[in-house]
């Protein structure tokens, strides 16, 4: 009656062994380290860097545990790790002076950071410890606005050109172009040529709301961003900013980097782990800005550094096909850039193949119609600075797609691919509120956690065996699975632990041991209505999982509702809330009662169960479970 076949035996053990294994690497602590990562996007750090990173290290008489390239990464980099913080303090003065010959442009950032001291063997089965969030790492936050005006600025600028370009393909002449404030006006001489431009643009510029205005001579088309276009337009700044600066934080070693969206304009950015707030502040601010621009063909090539620069262009000298001189006006910037992707031309050589939108093909096209065999350059701008991505010739007339070949390498193009897909923050953004989190308060607050969640459990755990005695030390043991498997799932997800992650876990310890509560009072009910041990045992288990399902899908559909409709501290509270539901369902059932049946269920004369004081209605005494009760 009450035996499990092995496989349920064997499926406990795997568990435990599971949890266990997935669970250590939390207790290994970390080792201070130096993160060593690219200060520039067309530079790639390589297994290279960690010789030199190595090569340095010995020349300064530092000795580093270990010196790690991770390219698991988007954003690769070298690690080195150190005994303790005065050597890592050491470390990084000497290889931010050895990696960089230009301290005011340096190639690479030199980092402080931390590495798990998890041993090999675990790391090899992908064991690795949790992340810890701002409140108990320590770190960086800042809350910044997007200048919203900015993106409408962009955007009309934008249409300006679109609506000057419709009107020529189409031949509709006018008197004029001009922003009005957050309008465009249109002048024209005569009604018809308005009505005439009004039906062309309505359908080319769907974004724009047309409206007449004017009188005799002076007759006006006002344009003005639709309501719709206008929320769209401000949505699309705000997600382009929050991609960009995803893809810059990387380079401050954070592990997991918390970028979201906060109202309508504002974005958190929090950085645990990160104690330098100068150096954040320079990373998130160095976003790149890409620009096509023509090629002055006036100075002669050779002669770039030596020949007295043009008035309108600008010299550059950093760069592939560097130094060139290049007219300041750009022909267009990465906005328009829809994607870019690396390929091959037609003689199989590797190229990098650019869709514009509809705005920024009609801008090619107006730019390189005239200048076919003349040369046209991309260049990335980095903290104010510029350095050309590539030079090339144009072939023909260039539209909405085109390619830039002799990339040399399929390396090469997909690295200048990479680099145009990047594109550019929408908006330039104001840092509004900065915080700063030290080390010291966040390991007091995993201390209280700790010591919350270890209390809370002890006392949980006392009180089960007095008053349940072996069954009571059967929903501990359980509660103890629960809590291994359920931060080894954290773990095995890597996911960041927060406060709020902190209380889930609490929670879902007296929710699993409300499911062994019961559990033990339905064995105890079967007891008083006569039943056999052995039946007692089987018929509250199976009576009791009926109750303990429905409480707990209950609580798990508010948890989901919590992770859907949640943000930031909720859905990490709502992960580790449902993680623990299911984690409890398997513990304080499935185990405890493989407990039970390993324990009783080969007593075929079993006449008593350690379960605690049990009161039989009507009888002159109390009875107690473990003394022999004759059953009439």
């Amino acid at each position: 009656m009450n035996r499990y076949p092995l496989w349920k035996y064997v499926l406990i053990v795997i568990a435990l062994l599971f949890g266990t294994l997935y669970t250590l690497p939390n207790f290994f602590g970390e080792s201070p380290a130096v993160q060593i990562s690219s200060a520039k996007s067309t530079i790639k750090v390589d297994s290279s860097v960690a010789g030199r990173v190595q090569q340095l290290l010995q020349q300064g008489s530092l000795a580093p545990e270990s010196v790690i390239f991770d390219n698991a990464s988007t954003a690769p980099s070298v690690r080195a790790r150190f005994a303790n913080t005065d050597t890592q303090f050491k470390a990084k003065t000497l290889l931010e002076k050895g990696l960089n010959t230009d301290p005011a442009d340096p190639t690479y950032i030199v980092a402080f950071n931390l590495l798990p001291n998890t041993p090999q063997w675990l790391q090899s089965l992908h064991a690795f410890p949790m992340y810890l969030g701002l409140d108990l790492r320590g770190g960086v936050h800042f809350l910044m606005q997007v200048d919203v005006k900015a993106v409408m600025n962009k955007r009309l600028q934008g249409l300006q050109s679109s609506v000057r370009s419709v009107l020529r393909d189409k031949n509709i002449r006018h008197n004029g172009i001009n922003r009005n404030g957050d309008q465009i006006d249109i002048l024209f001489r005569d009604a018809d040529t308005r009505d005439k431009a009004r039906n062309v643009l309505a359908g080319e510029v769907s974004e724009l709301a047309l409206q007449d205005a004017g009188t005799g001579d002076d007759l006006k088309l006002v344009a003005t961003l639709r309501p719709e276009a206008l929320k769209q337009t401000q949505e699309d700044g705000v997600k382009q900013n929050i991609s960009t600066l995803s893809k810059r934080v990387n380079e401050l070693g954070v592990a997991e980097p918390i970028i979201q969206r906060q109202g309508a304009d504002r974005i958190v950015v929090q950085l645990p782990g990160v104690q330098d707030v100068s150096r954040a502040k320079d990373i998130i601010g160095r976003t790149a800005t890409l620009e096509v621009r023509m090629v002055d063909d006036s100075v002669t090539r050779g002669t770039e550094e030596t020949a007295a620069i043009p008035f309108g262009s600008e010299l550059f000298k950093v760069g592939k096909g560097a130094p060139v001189v290049l007219y300041k006006d750009p022909v267009l910037t990465g906005d328009y850039i829809s994607n870019a992707s690396a390929s091959f031309d037609e003689n199989h050589q590797p190229a990098v193949s650019i869709d514009l939108n509809g705005d920024g093909g009609r801008k090619m096209r107006d730019a390189t119609r005239e200048k076919v065999g003349k040369a046209m350059a991309i260049v990335l701008f980095e903290k104010g600075k510029g350095e050309v991505l590539t030079v090339a010739t144009i072939r023909s007339e260039l539209g909405s797609r085109f390619q830039i070949t002799g990339m040399g390498s399929a390396e090469a193009s997909s690295d200048l691919a990479l680099l145009l897909r990047a594109g550019s923050l929408a908006a330039p953004m104001e840092i509004i509120e900065e915080r700063t989190i030290g080390p010291q308060l966040g390991a007091e607050n995993i201390r209280k956690g700790f010591d919350a969640t270890l209390y809370g459990f002890a006392a949980m755990a006392i009180f089960m065996i007095v008053y349940y005695q072996l069954f009571g030390l059967f929903s501990a043991l359980a509660l103890s699975v629960n809590v291994l498997l359920l931060i080894a799932v954290l773990s095995t997800l890597q996911a960041t632990l927060t406060l709020p992650g902190i209380a889930a876990i609490a929670l879902a310890l007296g929710m699993a041991i409300d499911s062994n509560v019961l559990i033990n009072e339905r064995i105890r009910e079967e007891l008083r209505n006569g039943n056999s041990p052995q039946a007692a045992i089987s018929i509250g288990f199976d009576r009791a999982w009926a109750t303990i399902l429905d409480s707990n899908v209950t609580t798990l559909i508010a948890g989901l509702a919590l992770l859907i409709f949640g943000s930031g501290a909720i859905r990490g509270f709502a992960v580790v809330h449902c993680l623990g539901i299911l984690t409890s369902m398997f513990s304080a059932v499935f185990f405890s009662r493989g407990l039970a049946n390993l324990w009783y269920g080969r007593k075929k004369k079993l006449t008593s169960l350690a379960i605690g004081q049990i009161w039989k209605p009507g009888a002159g005494t109390d009875t107690k479970s473990d003394v022999k009760v004759k059953v009439k």
